[in-house]
């Protein structure tokens, strides 16, 4: 019994410890939230054995007898189910991209104009912020759809544009003849992206080291724009265009977007930049005016001001709340279902009413959404820590 002192103390002493106690209580938890979600399956899957109803995603191998309006790859009826749902999912991924990619570059504008010194910019900008902001998306989307449908017959079609269309079809644009040149072009793109993003790197480690400034803009350009164009000329310089025509009562040619995908980037491409507005206006607005001031008693243009001085500074206060805004224009993108777009949540929709596997269907786009999400908050998350202030 002399022996059990020692390791009695130091048991009592891990049991004291706050860490030790920490984990117990996570453990501890673990085992009550997995208790919990085993309850709830197997009860669902005895309820559904019980209804006779079938379990499992052994569906998605059989033939799902619908066909999808808008389809980015090929697909007909005959088509399974697994091959359905991703057709909605690249229309869904479609649409978030472009989304997301309108709506920053839409919001950057009207963040700016916000603090523009113009009194009219800047009241306009207020304005807009404040119709969009304020006014439900769901609203938003079906003024746009109505709007789309009110529009002309494909024979009257509104032509602001060479090669551009825009009926109550939908829209339709001009698009090049891809040859194997194009392809080129692309990697010549991102091969040129990823050499000026080196070469920002490469000059901002410079001027930390030394002090010493590296022009970046106009090489960057040069590259991001340069080599794309080389390597057309290089490839013959291929200019074949597929220009749209109407053939009888529709357009034949180029690309089409139906009313429903127009309306539904619209909606979402409007709702969202007066947030991302508010937020780059917030941004602005954090850096201390004395930047400012002390930038222009060096002479600085305003532009050079607002590129090299506010915007890194501001990055640090935008970019958080603008992955808030990423992930509610992705999951916003589900109400398209109202207004008859194919998006995930659509084409799953008619899969479960056809199967009647809700539970399935329901875990499949939940687990879509949720990948997507976590896919740019690991982004935003990255880029974050790259324009954080260090100390």
């Amino acid at each position: 019994m002399a022996h059990d002192g020692p390791p009695r103390q130091a048991l009592a002493a891990a049991l004291g410890s706050l860490v030790v106690r920490s984990l117990a209580v996570q453990v501890a938890t673990a085992v009550v939230v997995a208790a919990l979600v085993y309850l709830l399956v197997s009860n669902a899957a005895e309820n559904l054995v019980r209804q006779g109803i079938a379990s499992g995603f052994g569906f998605l191998r059989h033939e799902a007898g619908y066909d999808v309006g808008e389809t980015w790859i090929q697909h007909s009826a005959r088509n399974t189910y697994a091959h359905t749902l991703f057709v909605g999912f690249l229309n869904t991924l479609y649409v978030s991209v472009l989304g997301i990619a309108f709506a920053t570059l839409l919001g950057i504008v009207v963040g700016v104009a916000r603090v523009s010194r113009n009194w009219l910019i800047a009241r306009l900008s207020a304005v807009y912020v404040e119709v969009f902001r304020n006014t439900p998306l769901l609203l938003q989307i079906v003024f746009w759809y109505t709007v789309m449908r009110q529009l002309p017959p494909p024979r009257q079609a509104l032509h602001p544009f060479e090669g551009v269309f825009l009926s109550n079809r939908g829209l339709v644009h001009a698009i090049p003849v891809w040859t194997p040149v194009h392809g080129w072009m692309l990697a010549a793109l991102l091969v040129g992206v990823g050499a000026s993003l080196a070469l920002g790197y490469w000059s901002r480690r410079r001027r930390e080291a030394t002090g010493a400034s590296t022009p970046v803009l106009w090489p960057s350009l040069a590259l991001v724009l340069g080599l794309p164009v080389g390597a057309w000329l290089l490839g013959g310089a291929p200019s074949a265009v597929d220009l749209p025509a109407l053939r009888g009562f529709n357009f034949r040619g180029g690309a089409t977007h139906s009313p429903e995908f127009v309306a539904l980037l619209t909606s979402l491409v409007a709702y969202i930049s007066a947030f991302i507005g508010e937020i780059v206006r917030a941004g602005i607005q954090a850096v201390a005016i004395g930047q400012r001031e002390a930038a222009r008693s060096l002479g600085l243009r305003e532009g050079l001001i607002l590129r090299l001085i506010v915007i890194p500074q501001a990055l640090r206060v935008i970019v958080p709340p603008l992955t808030s805004q990423y992930l509610n224009l992705v999951k916003d993108s589900s109400l398209a279902v109202w207004i008859g777009y194919p998006d995930l949540v659509s084409v799953a929709n008619t899969a479960i009413n056809q199967t009647g596997q809700a539970v399935e269907g329901i875990v499949i786009m939940m687990t879509v959404y949720l990948t997507i999400s976590l896919s740019i908050s690991l982004f935003m998350n990255w880029y974050n820590s790259r324009v954080a202030l260090r100390g």
